[in-house]
């Protein structure tokens, strides 16, 4: 080893010294940070650092490989001349700042999603625009990046004062003799690369210990490969004709018939007793409404005063779960009502045109469908799916175009119409005033609509129009009060609109603000609030386990509407007791809460099985597995993605 450090590659391995040192120091803040959160044993402590090294040993060696590369081929004569001054401390300093870059994102990473570089990462690489904007409204930048150059000097200063830099240029290495250096390090570094795997970090039934046993940038490109999942490939699988017999079962509610006789198709015929309705729907998705902001599911400060109020003039759901940790899962949720199916949300994902949909019933129903975002609708994909569900869209616009093969119309919001706007859109207040002159247009055509609205105030940086409420900018609890103060002025103004007292609101949470704890699904951070509002003025409280993927369902009911379904939702106001259950997952990891056993699926083919005390937000391994629960949680899973995979989602 003193050898390495007296050659031509003391400063490649002063390089690996320093990866594995800044690691070691993140991971022991982290841990520090989450200490509460983890199950801690000796045991467990080695196997983080243990593990944590094992990854970082791989990182280091995959950022060094270039650098090793080039000290293999340069020839002897040009060891120590500028040219090789000049390329080492070019490819070094990318290098350094690459891994300083890395080191720094996660500390914010970790306190908004409480995980190592993921999916989420990945997606904040492709649509750079919003990302670096919001980086750039969150944080110091200038400072940061001050830093990070001040941080590689200071690493450059310390390689030359314990001469890396000397034994670098100054030893003569030959070919051959480097080649016996080189050839091991590019094994170990194919080695981790054939063999290290994410899923060797998955030792722990609590997701800290899990996720603070990887690497950060190992966990970017683990997430970057793994971008599809195929559900037959990596879960638990039964055989189709008995998945579709449960599902089937299960979906079919008192007012339901099947219409076909092949055992795949849940074509159901939906006959509803009453007088059919067809008023406005106006479908308010908030951004990260978690339901304990709210003062009606027991929060105390008082931010949520508009909802609390609305809470009590609407049909409240007190259980209903999100699908998901992302707002295209919510998306999902809410338009396609089909269970998270593993990988990304179908939303993202290609062949998503002309799926059938709420968008499917509502057109039959004569309803103009528009689709209203603050910002810029490319953004996860969200205009061409909604663009070929039959959606006008109504965004930013800021330079992208919609795909030829969406016909659709697409309305710009002017920058005259803007009073306030950040990275992710323009603030909830503007956004309603859109939402105001479109239904003021469509009011004037002789049938209804139906819009899809999409909020942004209430995310990262937590800015929005001064002198609106009584909280500064910056904070999550001021970006909820001001969602709420720009929600309840809405409303106020959609009263005074003639089209108001035909139009019915349904305002719900894409997803909970952190789906962060110690399992790897953590329930209570799924749950959501969901209200129905001036339906005839009726109100009360829907206390049954339910679904995102209810609600819209729900609503048809409510307004006895009569049609076909191929839906997983359900109406939450007929279900019996024992229909009762909520879909949840995450990118990986699916799962089925049924009263108060929680079945979960992960890619290995494994099942676990947990008991959830709803009091105490805790879960308990059940010793003896409940087969009929794990049969129809499968059943849920592989169907819907059998039915998206081989097209038999499409209308």
């Amino acid at each position: 080893m003193k050898k390495i450090f007296n050659s031509r590659f003391a400063l490649l391995a002063s390089f690996i010294i320093t990866y594995l040192l800044l690691s070691f120091l993140v991971r022991t803040v982290l841990y520090i940070l989450t200490f509460h959160d983890l199950d801690f044993s000796l045991v467990s402590l080695f196997k983080i650092y243990g593990f944590g090294l094992y990854f970082d040993l791989a990182v280091s060696l995959f950022f060094g490989l270039m650098y090793a590369v080039y000290l293999w081929v340069l020839p002897s004569r040009f060891i120590g001349s500028i040219v090789d001054k000049v390329i080492t401390y070019f490819i070094m300093s990318i290098v350094l700042f690459l891994s300083i870059f890395g080191f720094l994102g996660e500390f914010p990473f970790w306190d908004e999603f409480s995980h190592r570089y993921n999916f989420i990462a990945v997606d904040y690489l492709i649509y750079t625009y919003e990302v670096v904007q919001n980086i750039n409204q969150s944080y110091p930048i200038p400072l940061i990046l001050s830093f990070q150059i001040a941080l590689i000097f200071l690493l450059f200063y310390s390689y030359s004062k314990f001469g890396a830099l000397h034994a670098t240029f100054g030893e003569k290495t030959r070919f051959l003799k480097r080649t016996l250096v080189v050839i091991p390090l590019l094994l170990a570094t194919l080695f981790f690369g054939v063999f290290a795997n994410n899923k060797q970090a998955q030792w722990s039934g609590n997701t800290y210990d899990n996720e603070l046993s990887k690497n950060g940038v190992f966990s970017l490109f683990a997430a970057y490969n793994s971008n599809q999942l195929d559900y037959a490939s990596f879960y638990k699988t039964i055989p189709d004709q008995e998945a579709y017999a449960l599902l089937k079962k299960d979906l079919k509610q008192d007012d339901q018939s099947y219409m076909g006789k092949n055992y795949d198709s849940i074509t159901r015929q939906i006959k509803c007793e009453g007088t059919e309705t067809r008023p406005n729907i106006v479908l308010i998705t908030i951004e990260s409404l978690s339901a304990d902001f709210l003062g009606v599911f027991g929060n105390e400060k008082g931010i949520t005063p508009n909802l609390d109020a609305l809470a009590n003039e609407s049909f409240l759901f007190t259980h209903m779960y999100a699908t998901g940790t992302r707002t295209v899962r919510g998306m999902e949720a809410l338009t396609l009502c089909v269970p998270p199916t593993p990988g990304q949300s179908i939303v993202r994902r290609p062949n998503n045109e002309n799926l059938f949909s709420i968008a499917s019933i509502l057109k039959e129903k004569n309803y103009h469908l528009s689709f209203i975002y603050g910002g810029d609708g490319y953004f996860d994909n969200m205009n061409y799916f909604f663009g070929s569900q039959g959606f006008d869209i109504i965004d930013r616009n800021r330079g992208s175009l919609l795909s030829e093969n969406v016909k659709t119309t697409r309305y710009s919001i002017p920058d005259e119409e803007v009073t306030f706007e950040n990275a992710w859109g323009i603030c909830d207040g503007d956004i309603y005033e859109q939402a105001l002159r479109e239904a003021n247009r469509r009011a004037m055509e002789n049938r209804p609509f139906f819009q899809f609205i999409m909020t942004t105030s209430n995310h990262k940086p937590f800015t929005f129009p001064q002198n609106t409420i009584d909280l500064p900018n910056g904070s999550r609890d001021a970006a909820v009060k001001y969602t709420d103060y720009a929600l309840g002025k809405f409303l106020e103004q959609a009263k005074a609109k003639e089209w108001f007292k035909n139009t019915v609101f349904v305002i719900v949470a894409d997803h909970c603000a952190s789906s962060a704890g110690r399992w790897e699904i953590n329930i209570s951070k799924h749950l959501i609030p969901a209200m129905v509002y001036n339906l005839d003025g009726h109100h009360e409280h829907i206390n049954k386990i339910v679904s995102q993927i209810d609600l819209v369902p729900t609503v048809f009911g409510l307004l006895n509407w009569s049609y076909a379904t191929e839906l997983y939702g359900k109406n939450a106001v007929l279900m019996h007791p024992w229909e009762e259950r909520a879909l949840l997952g995450n990118y990986r990891t699916l799962g089925l809460l049924k009263g108060p056993i929680f079945t979960q699926l992960n890619d290995h083919r494994q099942i676990e099985q947990f008991q959830w005390n709803p009091e105490t937000k805790t879960m308990a391994a059940l010793n003896k597995p409940i087969d009929s629960l794990q049969d129809l949680t499968v059943s849920y899973y592989q169907t819907a993605s059998e039915r998206f995979k081989n097209g038999k989602m499409k209308e």
